[in-house]
């Protein structure tokens, strides 16, 4: 089997690591952060040994065209976007470094502003699929949301629903409880950030639907820069949404997608443990996740991924 194209695992460059999450490796630059999206992917919260080819670039400039797409509505971290050898060598002018960045920084990173992030994963569902779709079967309800009864999978909600969750680098992500607002000490911002995740919820949805893409749920995070609140991290990209063909929706079954549920249902098919470590994906899988992340780039913004 074909081992296919290089894929970026690691950025591994002369700058302080700032953190190193599932898929992002993050470089401490004094006041601002560089952002590299690799091609690594993740599921069911642990990492793959295999990465996806082109994965990094679609991750990292689907969320610039969002940040810059909704700049208006709400402040974003996106300070500047690294699609050119001029827009990296200012990079490396700005580090104050005198090592060598490679070219294959291109089109998967981004220069944003430091903010102080709220440890919150804000969830909008606008259909029934996924875990609220099991959880709809067993209680009837999502989250605290009582839902209308013989509702079918994948059918849209009667409105988009806030259902937030922990966030932690440790454990799994839990629907958020009251005692952990109260812990957190976000009682006074919770209203805020339900307001404004379905206020871009709503603008995406509808700019999607245009092109032919249905986004039943996402999740976005928020921050403070200088005091204001602020969208930080990715946004509306196939590893934060679930995008599905608007053309070959039909409520009653789970549907074909554009973001890696394929690898989770291949996964799910293998006999995994979902512990890791976790097994190397077919090649077929692979490539084709890879296909499915350029096509809804191309489809969403009309334009080819630079680098």
């Amino acid at each position: 089997m074909s081992s296919g194209p290089a894929v970026l695992m690691n950025a591994n460059l002369p700058l302080p690591l700032f953190r190193r999450g599932k898929v992002r490796d993050v470089y401490d630059m004094g006041d601002r952060l560089l952002i590299v999206s690799t091609d690594r992917i993740s599921a069911f919260d642990v990492v793959l040994p295999c990465g996806i080819p082109d994965k990094g670039k679609v991750l990292n400039q689907l969320s610039a065209f969002w940040f810059q797409k909704t700049a208006h509505m709400l402040p974003n971290h996106l300070a500047k976007v690294v699609d050119s050898n001029v827009v990296l060598n200012e990079v490396k002018n700005l580090s104050g470094h005198a090592g060598q960045f490679p070219d294959t920084l291109i089109g998967c990173s981004m220069l944003v502003a430091k903010a102080e992030r709220v440890p919150v994963e804000c969830v909008v569902r606008g259909y029934l699929a996924g875990s609220a779709w099991e959880e709809y079967r067993e209680t009837g309800r999502v989250g605290d949301v009582s839902l209308p009864p013989g509702m079918k999978e994948s059918q849209e909600l009667p409105q988009p629903i806030f259902t937030p969750t922990t966030k932690s680098d440790t454990e799994h992500d839990r629907p958020l409880t009251s005692e952990d607002i109260k812990d957190l000490g976000i009682e006074d911002l919770l209203e805020e950030l339900e307001r404004k995740s379905l206020l871009i919820y709503g603008y995406a949805r509808d700019y999607a639907k245009r092109r032919g893409i249905i986004i039943a749920d996402t999740k976005f995070e928020f921050g403070f820069i200088k005091g204001q609140l602020a969208l930080i991290d990715e946004l509306l990209t196939p590893d934060s949404s679930r995008f599905w063909d608007a053309g070959q929706h039909e409520p009653g079954a789970s549907q074909s997608s554009f973001d890696k549920q394929p690898i989770r249902d291949w996964l799910s098919g293998s006999g995994w443990d979902k512990k890791p470590p976790a097994p190397m994906l077919p090649q077929e899988v692979i490539e084709g996740t890879s296909k499915r992340y350029r096509e809804v780039y191309l489809k969403l913004t009309g334009g080819i991924l630079a680098g």
